[in-house]
């Protein structure tokens, strides 16, 4: 099996957080496995040309971090943000956030090898794909739920039922994404 099979085959689910909406894989863990499968595999974090373990161009930072597994490489570059993942401009930068930096780079590194990898998909979608698929995630609106309401009356749904098909307690917890799936099903 390639070192991408043997680390793409683990379950990280048990091991992320979630985070305004992203996903996280702890560092640590992804780390530990990483040396359980591969105990020769080591980690590199890029220091720029004055020593620094960050870069920058006088406006914002990144790190630069590798992972290497058998004699490959994957380097991985990664923003200094903040809690919106934001760049921080380079003269609010604190120590702090580099390490938090370095850690999620080496993280995504891991994931390059395959770790993890499937937390990653859909990060690099046109932010208009991700505008629709935020939107489609979001939760209808109580004027939705109650046209909807109506319409279900009309064609005779059973509602407790549709509810717990969807497995919600009230109609507002649908999300858009379900409310067009019911509206396609009722007018199909």
């Amino acid at each position: 099996m390639s070192i991408f099979e043997t680390l793409n085959k683990i379950n990280v689910n048990g091991h992320t957080e979630q985070k305004n909406g992203l996903t996280y894989l702890s560092w640590a863990w992804a780390w530990a496995e990483i040396k359980k499968a591969f105990p020769d595999a080591v980690y590199t974090i890029y220091e720029n040309a004055d020593g620094w373990n960050y870069h920058t161009d006088g406006k914002t930072c990144w790190v630069k971090t590798g992972v290497t597994i058998e004699g490959l490489e994957h380097i991985e570059y990664l923003p200094v943000m903040d809690f919106k993942n934001k760049s921080i401009p380079f003269e609010s930068v604190t120590s702090t956030d580099v390490n938090k930096a370095i850690q999620r780079s080496l993280t995504k590194a891991c994931a390059r090898h395959g770790l993890g990898l499937y937390i990653y998909a859909g990060e690099d979608l046109p932010e208009e794909e991700k505008e629709k698929n935020e939107e489609a995630a979001k939760k209808i609106t109580k004027k939705d739920a109650t046209i909807l309401e109506g319409l279900l009356k009309a064609k005779d749904v059973n509602l407790p039922k549709l509810l717990e098909m969807y497995k919600v307690t009230a109609l507002t917890e649908l999300t858009n994404a379900q409310y067009a799936a019911i509206l396609e099903k009722l007018n199909g």
